[in-house]
């Protein structure tokens, strides 16, 4: 990160910790887009819930604030609480309400059938769910890269290891995700990925 950017974060983080809710706004002006993108994209697409999540991570992040250290970017600490806010959502057991039969018949499903669906949404689908099977240090990397947009070097300094170790965790992810999807490790996936 350009020297000039990061002393400009110091200082709006110095800003925010002194309660400069004008500092807030801007943190959130910065970051907004790409957290709401890397959770839509997790979502596979359900933009309320994206945008549910992205301000649950904002919620977090402020509550969290005085545990942020610096040593990686406020963006990239962010997505991580934006990562782990999607987990704990897909983990939180649902509670449904069962419908009567009358009930269920004028309920429209919003969502096309399998013969109406197309290719590219069926392969989207299977590749976000392959990823979300991974074990959980290749699917922080793999996220945080294509969904999240986030840097090797970032990615590294949050996890505390080298840039050569995160680029190694993408190329097994990347044979994980290809068995998963019956392919063969190539260009193709990655591209489908970003």
């Amino acid at each position: 990160m350009r020297p000039s950017i990061r002393r400009s974060e110091d200082r709006l983080l110095d800003a925010l910790a002194e309660g400069s809710r004008e500092a807030a706004e801007r943190l959130v002006e910065r970051s907004y887009r790409k957290i709401y993108a890397a959770l839509h994209r997790m979502c596979g697409g359900d933009t309320e819930l994206a945008a549910d999540l992205t301000q649950e991570t904002y919620r977090r992040a402020w509550a969290a604030l005085d545990g942020f250290e610096g040593r990686s970017r406020f963006s990239t600490w962010l997505y991580r609480i934006a990562y782990t806010t999607y987990l704990n959502h897909i983990r939180r057991p649902r509670r449904l309400a069962p419908l009567d039969e009358e009930a269920a018949e004028r309920v429209e499903d919003p969502h096309p059938d399998q013969e109406t669906a197309t290719t590219g949404r069926h392969q989207s689908d299977r590749l976000r769910r392959a990823v979300l099977e991974l074990p959980e240090d290749l699917r922080y990397t793999v996220t945080a890269r294509f969904w999240g947009e986030l840097s090797v070097p970032d990615i590294a300094r949050q996890e505390g290891i080298t840039a050569v170790a995160i680029r190694k965790r993408l190329k097994r992810a990347y044979a994980l995700l290809a068995l998963s999807m019956d392919e063969t490790p190539d260009v193709k996936l990655h591209e489908e990925l970003s």
